[in-house]
């Protein structure tokens, strides 16, 4: 076997698995597969948006952050126009209010990451990758059910700024399954980013375009903010859980801490399959994401001090006694080596410039990311995000590479599908399939399947529910793959509540 690759789309996993078939390694098949996300899963991700990749490769792991940061270089005295609040109708009583606009659009990284992860990591180049999703971009890829609920859920972005409206909305409607969605600029682009490199992007003449628009608009984003734009590798934030090593997305970032967090408590307190405990649990990081952990972030060795053995065995503690969502691609290849990267457009801005191919990201509006208020972080200063690219090494080898989509939802989507792979004994694919809840303020919310003995007794406990009646991509996109530590097997998981597929290669 050469290879598994899982992934948000059938096109994005086809294009990855396709370079692990012709002998590419995992991270040159992870850049293929977002370099066809950007065409067939588009407005999501693309080289407006930002990311992380976790590559382990030759016993070591390495971190690259190539997410948004918060724009304004150059500006004395910033004053962003307004942002302009949308709300998202994941289900009928579930709606997730985004701030979108040019004062949400940030300093986009995605480009710089991969040509960086190619540089250092893979076998190929761009140019050799290119291709495939600039004819898929050109052609128009076709809609599959759940891209025409993201598409139709989103309609009330789009339909922003008339330059949105036109590309996502031609008919004067969001796109149907079967029909397609052709983006023939962002297929100049992509032709373009394999002959030239990225440099146009941050440098050149599409830089300068995309800064001017934004600007123009009440928006930060500064020529300066992107010519200074650089990928930072990180020391990954490492977790122990069943006699395991968990590596993830370290601060800046909050989704790999609090990923962290959650698995040394749940390793702590050893109530495997508890859904009570699970739920303590997820309520416990929500609790620990005040403003004091947001202020740490920034500063040096704070996931040390926040993972700290006695702090976390206070918390086990504590929960012991009451006890009595973005787009994911995970790839392994035959040689052991394995990279999990996530990238995101956020909920997408509505800022689509016109004759370049960029549609930006709504990083700075994201309420999930910025929940004490907007526009806090100095110009050059990542945002914090959720996104945590997610490795897990058992013995020093790979067992599981896993990332979601799902806003603030991520964390939670990430703990269950480690714990139902480690502590259930799930295939990847049965794992990612696996009902999930998540916990926000008060309020537990649950799939079906969901032990309903556990659900009534949480209720009896005093906590408010809301019971879903169908699996929802409000509840994250994981992609999931794993090798059996017995066998050496390969296997992968793609989401089904995001389209998700997984491929393995002979």
């Amino acid at each position: 076997m050469k290879g598994v690759i899982a992934a948000g789309h059938p096109l994005t996993a086809q294009a990855g698995a396709e370079v692990l078939r012709e002998g590419g390694n995992a991270v040159d098949a992870a850049v293929a597969a977002v370099l066809m996300s950007f065409a067939a899963e588009s407005p999501l991700t693309g080289p407006g948006a930002g990311g992380f990749m976790m590559v382990h490769e030759a016993g070591a792991s390495h971190l690259l952050d190539f997410f948004v940061a918060a724009p304004g270089r150059g500006i004395p005295a910033p004053d962003p126009a307004p942002l302009l609040p949308v709300g998202v109708a994941f289900a009928e009583d579930a709606v997730q209010v985004f701030n979108v606009g040019p004062s949400s659009c940030g300093a986009y990284g995605t480009t710089a990451g991969l040509s960086e992860a190619l540089r250092r990591f893979g076998t190929l180049v761009l140019g050799d990758l290119t291709g495939a999703p600039a004819l898929a971009a050109r052609e128009g890829v076709e809609v599959t059910p759940i891209q025409a609920y993201v598409l139709d859920i989103l309609g009330p972005i789009f339909r922003s700024t008339p330059e949105a409206t036109a590309l996502y909305e031609p008919e004067g409607r969001p796109a149907r399954a079967g029909e397609r969605l052709p983006l023939p600029e962002l297929a100049d682009l992509l032709e373009r980013l394999g002959s030239e490199g990225a440099g146009f992007l941050y440098t050149g003449d599409v830089a300068a375009r995309v800064s001017e628009w934004v600007l123009e608009r009440g928006g930060l984003l500064t020529q300066e903010d992107l010519a200074s734009y650089e990928v930072v590798e990180r020391e990954p934030t490492a977790a122990s859980f069943r006699s395991r090593r968990v590596l993830t997305n370290p601060p800046p970032s909050s989704g790999g801490i609090l990923i962290a967090d959650a698995l040394e408590l749940l390793d702590r307190i050893d109530r495997p399959g508890d859904t009570r405990a699970l739920a303590e649990v997820i309520a416990a990081t929500n609790r620990a994401r005040d403003e004091e952990f947001l202020e740490g972030l920034s500063s040096e060795n704070y996931a040390d001090r926040f993972l700290a053995a006695g702090a976390l065995d206070t918390v086990a503690g504590e929960i012991g006694s009451r006890l009595g969502s973005t787009t994911h691609i995970a790839v392994m290849d035959a040689h052991g080596g394995c990279a999990s990267v996530t990238c995101s457009n956020g909920a997408c801005s509505g800022v689509v410039i016109p004759g370049t191919g960029m549609h930006l990201n709504n990083m700075l509006g994201e309420e999930d990311l910025n929940p004490h208020g907007f526009h806090r972080q100095p110009a050059g200063v990542r945002v914090p995000s959720m996104m945590s690219p997610t490795v897990v090494l058992h013995d020093g080898q790979p067992e599981i590479a896993l990332g979601s989509a799902g806003s603030n939802r991520i964390r939670s989507a990430i703990v269950q599908t480690i714990a139902a792979v480690i502590d259930g004994g799930l295939a990847a694919q049965e794992a990612v399939d696996a009902p999930r809840i998540h916990v926000e303020a008060d309020l537990l919310e649950s799939e079906p399947g969901v032990e309903a003995d556990a659900l009534d007794g949480l209720e009896a406990a005093g906590w408010r529910l809301r019971r879903w009646e169908e699996a929802n991509l409000y509840f994250g996109g994981v992609q999931a793959v794993a090798r059996d530590a017995a066998t050496g097997e390969l296997s992968g998981g793609g989401d089904p509540r995001r389209g998700g597929v997984a491929v393995t290669v002979d």
